[in-house]
């Protein structure tokens, strides 16, 4: 939509939501207030839009990032001044560490009462900048079009994140000039990030050779293979395949190499696989696509790849050379650098190396089997609960999302994910109350889909509110609880390094999970003999409402393979009294 729109007839909240569709936006997660009612009204008639009511801001801003990370177009959020803009800084900053694209509208005092300490003033720029790729306030009605243009915009140039724009409430309803809701972005908008340092012919030529000459070869993958998109994810797979590489992928990566493959290592890093880790280890090199080196992947840095080079490829300029040294460096989007790299490479159709001696070695380390669990008949493991949830997903191409914890990488381990955009997951912040919102906005962007939450006990109550969400907008997400009775992933670190100090890690109030789904409208259950598991998932999937399952699983079980923080890759935990040490 282009045309030229009528001053009189248009305030600056409707010209705010005609340029949003003029941008494709046909969802918003939102809670009104007294500062954005304004925008609440110009919505009351606005067909094109739906917007999805929350409980909480913070959740507005989970579910947007849902709704983002499975489709991989940007959320959009509108929630009020004070309060409630101040309630999506833990959102904001999810979605800035794991590059999300989010635009959050705040709606704000008016411009003269902006500095006077007003009801529900509060300096949204000041507390949004740290958690924001970039934030703006409008202070003009004729800045309103381009602003929010911009804004837009800016979610997903160079590497993907949240963005803020404050909205004054008299700019909200003051009469808009006439303005081109699809008009092209201001010149002067900073979304150059992707331009910066462009990769050069020497770099992808002397990275074609270091992977050419390469015998323990290791592909490491992560987000920013999904954000950039299927194809990106379907070039490294066909570049990993033509090789007949290893490849591994960082917790946000996973579904970007297909997990069936036999090439395919599983996760990395502290809660990684043991062939995933000693792979690298001994690699002599590291190919890094769409990951930055975070310290759950790297470990002690000094122990980190010794023996091998490093190419980097990212998106994000500032994410080279910030953690570890790139022996080369490709700056740019994934997917043309993959595609200039193969073509480099001669691939398809070049014949790979022979990597029979590094896959023998791998396979010494995959026969330890490292994941394997024996089940028990008197208490349900929270690894067969895995094992479990991902047989009954089996051919239904689920969006699985997770809160954070035990059961985050329990899932992450069992869960096997074929494809990208299937998992949601809080890696770079580690938020919990993640879970339930991030289902919500991934089920109303695929209706059709089963969409599942996997959640622990202490991460769903952080925002259990969102239940009423689910139920007001028909969402059948379905909520599987492994339920220990405690914050599982402080209390194992509590046992394993800080010699068994139990300091406020066990929920002794935790509440009847069935009773208060179903004071929501939820169809609920709570099993705890291993024997009901499959009949109980089978239940809960079938469902045609939301659905919540409580799963006693056993209470002080520990995630294992475990790479402690400040250890290297070559010293894993393989149970409580087990390590793998290699010199």
């Amino acid at each position: 939509m282009n045309t030229v729109t009528d001053t009189l007839t248009r305030n600056g909240a409707q010209a705010l939501l005609e340029t949003l569709i003029a941008q494709g936006v046909d969802t918003i997660f939102g809670y009104p207030g007294g500062a954005v009612l304004p925008l609440y009204d110009a919505l009351y008639s606005e067909p094109r839009i739906r917007h999805v009511l929350v409980r909480h801001e913070q959740g507005a801003v989970h579910a947007a990032e849902g709704y983002a990370r499975s489709t991989g177009k940007p959320g959009v959020v509108i929630v009020t001044s004070g309060p409630g803009m101040a309630n999506t800084t833990s959102g904001l900053l999810d979605a800035l560490c794991d590059s999300i694209p989010v635009l959050c509208i705040s709606g704000q005092v008016a411009t003269g009462a902006i500095g006077t300490d007003a009801f529900q003033e509060c300096d949204a720029i000041g507390i949004s900048r740290p958690v924001t790729k970039w934030n703006a306030q409008i202070r003009r009605t004729e800045d309103v079009a381009g602003l929010a243009a911009k804004a837009y915009h800016l979610t997903t140039a160079g590497r993907p994140g949240p963005v803020l724009l404050d909205f004054p409430k008299d700019i909200q309803i003051g009469l808009v000039p006439d303005f081109a809701p699809g008009a092209a972005i201001a010149d002067d908008a900073p979304i150059g990030v992707e331009t910066q340092n462009p990769t050069t012919e020497a770099a992808i030529k002397r990275a074609a050779s270091l992977i050419a000459n390469a015998r323990r070869p290791v592909f490491y993958g992560g987000g920013g293979l999904v954000n950039s998109g299927i194809d990106a994810c379907h070039a490294f797979t066909s570049m990993v395949q033509d090789l007949g590489a290893p490849c591994t992928l960082t917790l946000m990566g996973l579904g970007a190499f297909p997990a069936d493959d036999p090439l395919f290592l599983g996760m990395l890093g502290m809660h990684g696989t043991l062939e995933a880790n000693l792979a690298m280890h001994h690699a002599d090199l590291i190919v890094c696509v769409g990951a930055r080196f975070d310290d759950r992947i790297t470990g002690r840095l000094s122990d980190f790849c010794p023996h091998a080079s490093k190419i980097h490829l990212d998106i994000d300029p500032a994410s080279i050379n910030k953690v570890v040294r790139a022996d080369v460096a490709m700056v740019g989007d994934c997917y043309p650098l993959l595609r200039a790299l193969g073509k480099e490479l001669g691939l398809p159709g070049r014949a790979a190396e022979s990597l029979d001696e590094w896959w023998a070695r791998i396979g010494v380390w995959r026969a330890r089997q490292c994941l394997r669990v024996a089940p028990s008949a008197e208490h349900i493991l929270p690894q067969i609960l895995m094992q479990r949830i991902d047989n009954a997903l089996q051919g239904t191409d689920a969006i699985v999302a997770t809160d954070v914890g035990q059961h985050q990488m329990w899932a992450a381990q069992y869960i096997k994910f074929n494809r990208p955009n299937r998992w949601l997951t809080s890696g770079g912040a580690g938020t919990m109350g993640y879970g339930m919102p991030a289902a919500i906005g991934a089920q109303i962007a695929h209706p059709d889909k089963t969409v599942v939450c996997i959640s622990g006990d202490a991460s769903i109550l952080m925002n259990i509110q969102e239940l009423a969400t689910a139920m007001q907008h028909r969402t059948p997400i379905k909520v599987i609880l492994c339920n220990n009775g405690h914050m599982g992933m402080v209390r194992q670190w509590q046992e394993l390094i800080h010699d068994g100090r139990y300091s406020h890690s066990y929920n002794a109030s935790i509440p009847d999970f069935v009773a208060l789904a179903r004071a929501f409208g939820w169809g609920a259950a709570r099993i705890e003999n291993p024997a009901d598991l499959d009949e109980a998932l089978g239940q809960c999937l079938a469902h045609d409402g939301p659905y919540f399952l409580d799963v006693a699983v056993q209470a002080l079980e520990n995630c294992f393979p475990m790479m402690p923080a400040g250890y290297g890759h070559q010293q894993v935990m393989l149970s409580e009294d087990t390590w793998y040490v290699e010199d």
